[in-house]
């Protein structure tokens, strides 16, 4: 009777060690897990701010601009800040006489305005990184488009 209580304890004690395994596995898992979606979601939020960042610069270098004097239209601007690249591209929306001497690379079209009609301007920012959980190193890209009178 003694040896069978023996082999009873040994076998609760390997059902429990399984158990702790299995539930420490589990719990693993599940950190790893909530690891890369805050890796990811802090990743996005840079490039949320990152983007927010040079539309608004890219405003404010068109506002600065002579586009009637300089014969420089600002249609491009890059940048790269820890990791992440920024490409700006800025397109003009308005008559010849509003828009300059972009008119001739990147109006949109000929759009019925006002003598009184403001420049417009479509900014599309696209800010691209590393996919930090991704072993083959995918590059991810966000989009944003803003449309500004000037």
């Amino acid at each position: 009777m003694l040896n069978q209580r023996k082999a009873f304890s040994m076998i609760t004690a390997i059902v429990v060690i399984v158990l702790m395994a299995t539930v420490a596995m589990f719990i693993m898992s599940i950190s790893g897990k909530m690891i890369k979606e805050t890796t990811a979601q802090y990743q996005r939020e840079q490039a949320v701010l990152l983007a927010n960042s040079y539309t608004e610069y890219a405003i404010m270098a068109v506002s600065a601009n002579d586009r009637s004097t300089s014969g420089k239209c600002i249609e491009t601007i890059n940048g790269t800040v820890d990791g992440y690249s920024a490409r700006i591209q800025i397109a003009y929306i308005g008559t010849a006489a509003v828009i300059g001497n972009c008119a001739v690379t990147s109006t949109l079209g000929n759009v019925p305005v006002g003598s009184k009609t403001p420049l417009t301007v479509i900014v599309d920012a696209y800010i691209d990184y590393d996919d930090l959980d991704n072993a083959f190193g995918s590059k991810i890209t966000y989009h944003r488009r803003t449309v500004q009178k000037i």
